[in-house]
């Protein structure tokens, strides 16, 4: 159920008739539609890059349009040409549901009136991710330069100042009505609408799924984000382990383990993923911990924490076990980074399932179904 592109006039209308026929199940919020532009390049472009290397640094519109020129005036080869795909945290878990698990998600934000934005629409169209409460709006759609090196690092340069945001005020009831989860990214930018979404999820008894997103934004902004999971309205934690360090920085021991337990003071399920050496959970009284699946050294490990999120969401909502949960969000992990950007291919959701499968885990439907023809 794709939006169809239209004018200012009609959007509005659109957005307020809100004549949603099916609530997905999942609802992303992403307050700005995002476009990633991916790159590999080497030492030599990212030295002359302003800003740390690894890191994720805001620039503006112009110091974009800059590193874009830079690296394709740079690139010679053809595979090192640039990608431009759909991207943004919740974007990445939220098409990864929908394409990867048949599981009906949503996406509510705003894209604008430009290229970015109606190639974000087509990229989540396409991967059946339901856009009735995308809003369109006159303006910018979120960019981002993702530069990966030959080690699989990325080198970040969002450009988000001047973009087109859905604000707090324009959540409405019925963006939530019939949904059962909302999956949320914490950014300080993004906290009102953070909270106006969460308070209207919670009356209609949705379940939230939060990611710390970046050891930045935890550093930086550790108040706000101690009071959402104060609240009790998160339900299932998503740490990477330098977030979860950052976490529990000064305390005595500020292990994953630490910050699994500290995390689920607050909320149902709390998971600390370890890069390749797999992830820490924690449910009830329940902790386990699960290696990696796949490759050790990532091509390229943009998506990985969000591609992880997608696989144990889908676990917690087909009522798998813990371990399981952290099984399938390893299998999901570990397709993404087998290729560039932060979407999975066709024949990377295949090895996933094909992984699936040895460990014996539960497969969404429409795959066992094409699984047991070809096997026929």
């Amino acid at each position: 159920m794709g939006a169809e592109p239209f004018s200012q006039s009609q959007s509005q209308t659109q957005n307020h008739n809100h004549h949603f026929r099916h609530a997905p199940f999942v609802l992303g919020l992403q307050p700005s539609a995002l476009v990633d532009n991916v790159a590999t390049v080497d030492w030599s472009l990212l030295r002359q890059i302003p800003g740390e290397r690894g890191g994720s640094v805001p620039v503006c519109i112009q110091e974009l349009d800059n590193i874009l020129r830079e690296v394709k005036s740079n690139s010679l080869d053809a595979h090192s040409s640039m990608q431009t795909l759909a991207g943004g945290s919740v974007a990445n878990t939220i098409r990864g549901l929908s394409s990867g698990f048949g599981i009906s998600s949503g996406i509510i934000g705003a894209y604008g009136d430009d290229e970015q934005g109606q190639l974000f629409v087509s990229n989540m169209t396409f991967n059946g991710v339901d856009l009735s409460r995308l809003r369109k709006k006159k303006g910018y759609t979120a960019q981002c330069v993702c530069l990966v090196d030959d080690l699989g690092n990325r080198t970040m340069r969002p450009c988000l100042s001047n973009a087109v945001k859905v604000q707090a005020q324009e959540l409405m009831k019925e963006d939530f009505k019939g949904s059962k989860w909302l999956v949320l990214r914490y950014a300080i930018l993004n906290l009102e609408v953070i909270q106006a979404a969460i308070h209207l999820a919670k009356q209609e008894g949705l379940l939230v799924s939060l990611d710390l997103a970046s050891f930045e934004m935890v550093r930086n902004f550790k108040l706000p984000l101690l009071k959402l999971l104060e609240s009790g309205n998160i339900d299932l934690c998503f740490a990477n382990e330098d977030e979860a360090a950052e976490l529990l920085r000064g305390e005595q021991n500020a292990d994953p383990v630490a910050a699994v337990e500290f995390l689920s003071k607050y909320c149902q399920w709390a998971v600390v993923t370890l890069g390749s050496n797999g992830c820490i959970a924690k449910h009830g009284k329940e902790i386990i911990r699960v290696p990696a699946i796949g490759e050790t050294k990532a091509t390229d490990a943009t998506g990985a924490g969000d591609l992880f999120a997608s696989g144990f969401l889908y676990g917690v909502i087909k009522g798998l076990s813990l371990e399981e949960c952290c099984k399938v969000g390893a299998c999901s992990g570990g397709s993404v980074i087998r290729s560039l950007g932060g979407e999975v291919t066709f024949e990377n959701w295949q090895w996933m399932y094909k992984q699936m499968q040895i460990k014996g885990l539960s497969m969404p439907a429409d795959v066992c179904m094409q699984m047991n023809i070809a096997n026929n």
